[in-house]
């Protein structure tokens, strides 16, 4: 990996464009190094492993909003939006805007932290759905998510949005059309403008992720992948981008990061070095925010040892810098302690997390978040005995750039009423590719069989992942079949009259 030194210069001293981050991040996309076979196993993963948590939403009320707008697009030979029959075919845009909600909506798939948060397999709807419209084989396919996958992860690497407001979603946009650009194999200047186009069109504020989190939580995601396909194709006709849109002096980084005194270095793979940054990725076994994953099994473990948890006297939490101001107390939120808050809240909420966790001895993605669930008295007064407290320690292990001591956990201390004390720790989850029992392809199969279980059909089950399981290897003819099929009676809402499309 190579280190890019990303700094702001002044319009009057010229900045070459093979000097850009935007332009060295389009080498890295019309670079043509195989994807090697450990990263292709773990594409194939998370494809089955999106495909999970999407059928699992197929109904809740996001998705099918999403679903609605995007039916109302129909193109022939275009792209498949789940729940929806193979030989129906939609925009790619409108596909991906559709198949990017309800992957997002549980906030259950896969997931990188580093100097950003990010959920990297959010690259997998627009770059299928393209994939899907343009005839592209499933090893074109493969190339093109290596290379979403690797600019996700080496900009999330780099720059921080989080600490100026900034959503996640702005290093989606570009990684996602430099996936694009990989997998239609399109030239680097084209690559370039797309990626800038990109970015520039999806900068907005944390604000979706604060306070009372709305089901834009779900779309920012899909918001980001559908510009992100409209600017690719802007810049195949021909058009430009503001450039340079990371080092420039009105830029994103010169206004809206660190400014004009800006100093960010973000990994590349040189040339002829195979991407392989999904393998630093990480998928959740349980559906809720990534830094609650260790706490949940952690919860699970210290909840055994309870046997009246109305004699819990306080409950701290000592963890990262990250995860006390975002889903901790630190981020001074009152609506993460409230039993009214909407479960996008609630899964932005440690407290409430490891409450019920430590109560139930296991999380579910619909009982747990249920609003009776939420609102039983003694979780409420549970709940509101935790407290999060940052500690320097897990601050450095999360920031660590060494796999086997970068965590996202927390030592956890349980004070009784009588003075007694239970503290217990755990560094990354269980499914961590670190964790106690890490993920497997048995592991992805069986997540998809459990979420899709009552919603499609067996034969339909085992046809996608036998599609999926041959991903590399499938023809153009074949890529629509990479979708999943529900039942029509089981599918709520395919149109309405309530808004303009």
């Amino acid at each position: 990996m190579k280190k890019h030194k990303v700094r702001v210069y002044p319009s009057k001293k010229h900045l070459p464009r093979e000097k850009q981050l935007a332009w060295k991040m389009a080498e890295v996309c019309a670079d043509k190094v195989p994807v090697e076979k450990d990263v292709e196993a773990m594409i194939i993963n998370r494809v089955i492993d999106n495909a999970s948590v999407a059928i699992a939403s197929v109904n809740r009320h996001a998705p099918a909003t999403a679903r609605v707008q995007a039916l109302a697009h129909p193109r022939k030979n275009g792209a498949t939006v789940f729940g929806m029959p193979n030989n129906q075919r939609f925009h790619a845009e409108w596909a991906a805007w559709a198949n990017g909600t309800a992957v997002r909506e549980l906030d259950f798939h896969d997931t990188y932290l580093a100097a950003d948060y990010s959920h990297p397999g959010d690259n997998i709807p627009p770059i299928l759905a393209v994939a899907q419209q343009t005839g592209q084989t499933g090893k074109n396919l493969v190339r093109g998510l290596a290379a979403g996958y690797e600019l996700q992860v080496d900009l999330v690497t780099g720059i921080c949005l989080h600490e100026h407001k900034i959503d996640h979603i702005a290093h989606l946009g570009p990684s996602a059309a430099g996936g694009i650009g990989a997998m239609l194999k399109l030239p680097t200047d084209t690559i370039y403008q797309s990626i800038q186009q990109a970015l520039h069109t999806t900068v907005s504020t944390r604000q979706s992720r604060k306070g009372e989190i709305s089901s834009w939580k779900a779309f920012a995601p899909s918001h980001a992948g559908k510009l992100a396909i409209e600017a690719v194709d802007r810049c195949m006709r021909g058009e430009g981008a503001p450039s340079p849109i990371y080092e420039g002096e009105d830029s994103v980084i010169a206004w809206i990061l660190d400014g004009p005194t800006a100093d960010y270095t973000v990994p590349l793979p040189g040339a002829g070095e195979p991407k392989r940054a999904i393998l630093e990725t990480y998928t959740k076994e349980h559906s809720a925010e990534y830094q609650s994953q260790a706490l949940i099994d952690l919860a699970f473990r210290m909840g055994e040892k309870i046997d009246d948890f109305d004699k819990i006297k306080e409950v701290v939490i000592h963890t990262s810098h990250h995860t006390h101001y975002v889903i901790g107390t630190g981020a001074n939120d009152p609506q993460k302690m409230d039993p009214k808050a909407s479960r996008e809240t609630l899964d932005h909420s440690i407290m409430y997390i490891f409450a019920v966790a430590l109560q139930d001895g296991a999380w579910h993605h619909v009982k747990s978040y249920a609003p009776k669930r939420a609102a039983r008295p003694d979780t409420v007064r549970l709940w509101h005995k935790i407290r999060t407290t940052e500690d320097p320690k897990w601050t450095e292990r999360y920031h660590s750039r060494d796999p086997k001591v970068k965590a996202f956990g927390a030592r956890i201390e349980i004070i009784f009423k009588d003075g007694t004390q239970l503290e217990d720790e755990m560094a990354v989850a269980n499914a961590h590719p670190y964790g106690a029992r890490p993920f497997e392809r048995e592991h992805y199969i069986n997540k998809f069989m459990t979420l899709t279980d009552g919603i499609i059909t067996k034969n339909e089950a085992d046809r996608f992942i036998e599609t999926a399981e041959r991903l590399p290897k499938l023809k153009a003819d074949e890529l629509g079949d990479l979708n999943v099929q529900v039942p029509a009676a089981k599918v709520k809402r395919i149109a309405d009259k309530k808004g303009i499309f």
